[in-house]
């Protein structure tokens, strides 16, 4: 008996259907685009318009894209939230409110993506986009400052609406999860940008983790690629985040405008 061949058979058959053998130069594109995304993501959000295109052009199916960049993407987004954390930039006493509703809503997204065509969604997240990244444009003090005055009943109940509807599109679809967060943190709790990115980040990580799962579990997770594209996204998060934490407002704000523009670029060009 051929023993090499049988325990490659073996291998074959229990890793994930979307097992797909790249290119080295297409890993190697992955890599620098997935560091790239990671440097963004952690300052400001919204890098899945890099790294998610970069998975398409690639090579890898469309599912296969989604699970595999949810997957190395949201071992980038622990590094930049463990700096968050360090930093003392995330509110628990909200956060562990929130949490649990940004688990169910990013499982029932998942769920529903991979039942449904996300095409119906994009005008409307177009419009929401554009309306983030225009306001906060023109917008001179929010978030400048922080003028969290502390928790309620209401901006708790806010933040969990908030919490559940992001965490549904970030399993569903995706583009400008960051943005959204971070704008809706700003608005509802008073934060500055730097507490809003850290209070986003952990938010981000925990839908990030729901969707992983049942990414895995549809075997939608190419491991191949995703292991050597999150250990880029390890070290281009600790950078964002360790530039954000030093810089502050400056850097945060134009690149936030900027990446939340980007989505709603990225999206018209896709409608049309």
């Amino acid at each position: 008996m051929n023993y090499v061949v049988f325990y490659k058979h073996l291998f074959l058959a229990a890793v994930p259907n979307v097992l797909i053998n790249l290119p080295v130069k297409n890993i190697l594109f992955l890599c620098a685009a997935c560091f790239c995304a990671a440097v963004v993501d952690a300052i400001a959000g919204g890098g899945g318009i890099i790294s998610l295109p970069a998975y398409f052009l690639a090579g890898i199916p469309p599912y296969a894209a989604l699970g595999t960049n949810k997957f190395s993407s949201s071992i980038g987004t622990t590094m930049s939230t463990y700096q968050f954390i360090k930093s003392g930039k995330v509110n628990f006493d909200i956060v562990k409110f929130l949490i649990p509703f940004t688990l169910i809503g990013s499982a029932l997204g998942v769920t529903t993506i991979l039942k449904v065509n996300e095409k119906y969604l994009q005008t409307a997240v177009l419009i929401m986009i554009l309306f983030v990244g225009v306001y906060s444009l023109f917008s001179k003090t929010k978030g400048i400052k922080d003028n969290f005055t502390g928790a309620t009943k209401l901006n708790l109940f806010l933040g969990i609406i908030l919490a559940f509807a992001l965490g549904f599109y970030d399993g569903f679809f995706g583009p400008g999860t960051g943005s959204f967060l971070i704008f809706g943190l700003i608005n509802i709790y008073g934060f500055d940008y730097i507490k809003a990115g850290g209070n986003a980040k952990i938010l981000n990580l925990a839908s990030n983790i729901s969707a992983l799962a049942l990414f895995a579990i549809h075997g939608q997770i190419n491991y191949l690629v995703g292991i050597p594209c999150a250990f880029t996204m390890i070290f281009g998060a600790r950078l964002g985040a360790k530039l954000a934490l030093k810089n502050g407002v400056k850097i945060i704000k134009p690149i936030f405008i900027t990446m939340s523009l980007a989505v709603a670029v990225k999206m018209l060009i896709a409608i049309f």
